[in-house]
């Protein structure tokens, strides 16, 4: 049967069990889900589809091709393909949903 819920408790407790700082959780057409966590440091590279942020837990600072932005949990944020970006000063309870597009 075909899931239309993700939890973020059932989201983070998956990736807890994932040895990556992220977890795909969702396909469909052209749309990908996954929560991100960064663990001390975004190595985040460009990518090479757009993408959007939903943070779901904590706070940080967000880099984008030189402007800084402070986010929180609730917070939106859209990235073009191939932009320069990353998260900085995160809490410890930072992660994020991410859809690539």
């Amino acid at each position: 049967m075909f899931a239309n819920k993700i939890s973020l408790a059932e989201a983070s407790q998956k990736l807890s069990q994932h040895s990556e700082e992220f977890i795909s959780l969702f396909r469909r057409s052209n749309l990908e889900v996954e929560l991100y966590q960064p663990h001390l440091v975004d190595k985040q590279t460009p990518h090479d589809r757009d993408e959007a942020y939903i943070i779901a837990s904590g706070s940080a600072t967000f880099e984008l091709e030189g402007n800084v932005t402070e986010v929180e949990t609730g917070d939106f944020l859209f990235v073009p393909a191939h932009a320069a970006h990353k998260f900085t000063r995160f809490s410890e309870d930072f992660s994020t949903w991410v859809l690539f597009f």
